[in-house]
């Protein structure tokens, strides 16, 4: 499969960003073109996200060899890959499969674990049952979201996904059915084995609870070159919420 990308830059070296579940390479736009002044940036939409094609095929084996073909396709010799929440699992496991294909690892705000999906299962049987033909407005659809979805940051980051197709209408650009299928599929992280030892970073938000103590002993484990660092004020989104704290640790990363 051939994944949508954005690229900017133009440098001897380069970076792949690849978002967490329901997000998309548009969420990168700023912080990208703020890397691309430094390296290189691929910003990747990943299978039934964003512009990328979709598939019923969803796992963390297939999304690690999109990536790898990706790096194949382009002739990348060892990028940079920074990924969050799912985006970072992915590239834990890029990492594990390929590490003689990757120069850095930064992981944002997620850890080589089980997490439970009930909260995101219940965001997708919400809006698949929004019938999106009857909307002729985007803050119709926020409304009608509104009573089962409280927090509106969730809504408007849900409501990036909205666009209207070649009749006008409006539609979801993740593939909600099959992720409402194999959303199962990302639940665990039962591809980290031994340990890897691509130099890895780990930047987890102040607020957040995706890294707790114990996951800071899994990762020592499981990861022989790493850091943990945190970013103040901010929770599991850490890149959104203090954009230029996480801009500089990235920076720092890439620098080393």
């Amino acid at each position: 499969m051939k994944l949508f990308s954005k690229i900017m830059g133009d440098f001897p070296d380069d970076m792949i960003i690849l978002h967490g579940l329901f997000g998309m390479s548009d969420n990168w736009n700023s912080l990208a073109k703020r890397f691309a002044k430094k390296i290189n940036v691929h910003l990747l939409d990943l299978r039934n996200h964003g512009r990328s094609p979709h598939s019923e095929d969803f796992d963390y084996k297939v999304m690690t060899q999109d990536v790898f073909n990706y790096i194949q396709d382009y002739s990348l010799d060892k990028p940079i890959i920074l990924g969050h929440s799912l985006g970072g699992k992915i590239a834990m496991n890029f990492a594990f499969s390929y590490p003689e294909k990757i120069k850095k690892l930064i992981v944002a705000d997620i850890s080589p674990r089980e997490y439970d999906i009930d909260f995101h299962l219940n965001l997708l049987r919400i809006l698949d049952s929004l019938p999106l033909q009857d909307f002729q407005k985007r803050e119709a659809v926020d409304s009608a979201l509104a009573s089962a979805i409280k927090n509106k940051q969730v809504r408007l980051f849900l409501l990036k996904n909205l666009y209207r197709d070649e009749n006008n209408m409006f539609q979801w650009r993740f593939n909600i059915k099959v992720l409402l299928r194999k959303l199962v599929n990302i639940k665990e992280a039962d591809f980290i084995r031994g340990s890897c030892d691509v130099k890895t970073y780990f930047i987890k938000g102040e607020k957040s609870d995706y890294i707790n103590d114990n996951d800071c002993l899994l990762i020592k484990k499981h990861f022989s070159d790493v850091e943990i660092t945190s970013i103040e004020d901010a929770g599991h989104w850490l890149h959104a919420e203090n954009p230029e704290a996480f801009y500089n640790k990235v920076l720092g990363c890439i620098s080393e």
